[in-house]
């Protein structure tokens, strides 16, 4: 995974589609707002902003912030962006409530209990990332920032399982839930 967040951002290009459970399921979203953790250049975020949500998105890189604040000014998008280390402060989420919340190839396991206060009811917790297989085809055997397999089927405390996969998708192992507050 990136360290430096910002050279990587500097590099990457506008234009990523969303991912798959965002695509997916987004759909689903009861109306307002959106909280996108670690959402890069706004990939996500754009992309439920076409479909009516407010969206605030918070990312590490200052670069990837600058970039979707001057993205949402020109396309006049509801999409705010804050600058927000949510690795080293994984606590400083704001309260909501929120329509639903993306996590998308960003893990963090100690987020996770923290999301269901922060959702409305009948909110939805999307997630997508690599998983351990993923992790081991890439050498990266120890590495955190991979879901383990059947992780994603069990959601955090006040949420419920609405609909998961995981497998080889594309071209590597992904993991993907649909988490749900009753």
């Amino acid at each position: 995974m990136p360290r430096d967040w910002d050279a990587y951002y500097l590099g990457s290009p506008d234009g990523f589609d969303p991912a798959f459970v965002v695509r997916a399921y987004g759909f689903l979203l009861p109306p307002g707002e959106v909280l996108d953790l670690a959402g890069g250049t706004g990939r996500n975020a754009f992309f439920l902003a076409c479909r009516g949500h407010r969206v605030l998105l918070l990312e590490k890189s200052a670069v990837a912030v600058e970039r979707v604040r001057e993205l949402a000014q020109q396309r006049r998008a509801p999409v705010h962006a804050l600058e927000a280390d949510l690795e080293e402060a994984p606590g400083a989420l704001p309260p909501g409530p929120f329509a639903g919340v993306v996590m998308s190839y960003f893990v963090s396991r100690p987020l996770l209990a923290q999301l269901s206060p922060r959702l409305k009811p009948g909110g939805f917790v999307l997630v997508e990332g690599f998983n351990r297989s993923e992790a081991i085809r890439r050498g990266r055997d120890h590495s955190p920032h991979y879901w383990e397999p059947g992780e994603l089927l069990a959601p955090p405390e006040g949420l419920e399982l609405f609909a998961a996969s995981e497998g080889w998708t594309g071209h590597a192992y992904r993991s993907w839930a649909v988490w749900r507050r009753p």
